[in-house]
């Protein structure tokens, strides 16, 4: 008689329990990656400075099951993010997700645009994960920090001087994240995702030389949706990505292989 074996069981992709919180969720990506997160089970906060965007959003995601709450928050007023988690109990999950960009020759870049993309996708990333895990601390949770960064954060490019600085400057922030979390049972990575087709990169691909030039880099010949994040971002919150820290998960169709 042949003995019985047991399988390992997949960990699982469900949410459920969990509270999660999304920046930058009044379109594009952050809508896309809270749905996501929802649709898993977790209990989902929207935020962004537009707060009829963010009360759209939660309302397509709860009528569609989920369970959501748009609120506004200037992630760039650090006394306004501090007091919206000192008012809340503790996240599981914080996607760290609003962001902007200057594209520009780096000769024409002013100190005005230096300080508007780096103050936003970065300073203001810093400080929105610092209050988050200063109260899953005090609350004693645990969870996953996901931080949306770029494939610019590996790789340079034309007019991109800014958004690169920021993007790389991301990835060594979130490597230290990670080591300084990990006792606390706190996980930190990056989605890093090519051009994605949202309401904030559409303008850019109306010059038809721009879109060949993106395509040529994609190895998979098309520009990414926001469904192609979906998954990743569903990945790096559950516990299917439990050994998973100080890492960036590259969405690129193969730009940076090259």
């Amino acid at each position: 008689m042949t003995e019985s074996r047991s399988l390992p069981r997949t960990p699982s992709f469900r949410l459920d329990g969990r509270r999660a919180l999304v920046t930058g969720a009044g379109r594009g990506i952050g809508v896309a990656l809270a749905a996501a997160l929802a649709e898993a089970g977790a209990e989902v906060m929207l935020v962004a400075r537009s707060g009829e965007e963010v009360a759209r959003a939660a309302h397509a995601i709860r009528q569609a099951g989920g369970r959501a709450e748009g609120h506004v928050l200037d992630v760039s007023d650090m006394s306004a993010v501090h007091g919206f988690f000192e008012a809340r109990a503790a996240f599981h999950i914080l996607v760290n997700n609003a962001g902007t960009n200057r594209p520009m020759p780096m000769w024409e870049v002013s100190e005005a645009d230096y300080d508007a993309v780096l103050d936003l996708n970065l300073k203001s990333a810093f400080f929105v994960a610092q209050a988050c895990v200063r109260r899953m601390l005090a609350d004693g949770t645990g969870g996953s920090l996901i931080h949306v960064g770029s494939q610019m954060g590996h790789v340079g490019g034309p007019n991109r001087s800014l958004y690169c600085a920021s993007k790389w400057a991301l990835e060594g922030m979130n490597k230290s994240f990670a080591l300084d979390l990990a006792p606390h049972g706190i996980r930190s990575n990056i989605i890093a995702p090519t051009f994605i087709d949202t309401p904030l990169t559409r303008p850019f691909f109306e010059d038809a030389a721009f879109r060949t030039s993106v395509l040529d880099k994609i190895k998979l010949g098309r520009v990414g949706t926001v469904e192609d994040l979906m998954g990743a971002a569903l990945f790096l919150a559950s516990d299917a990505s439990a050994l998973m820290t100080g890492s960036s998960l590259v969405v690129d169709g193969g730009w940076t292989a090259d």
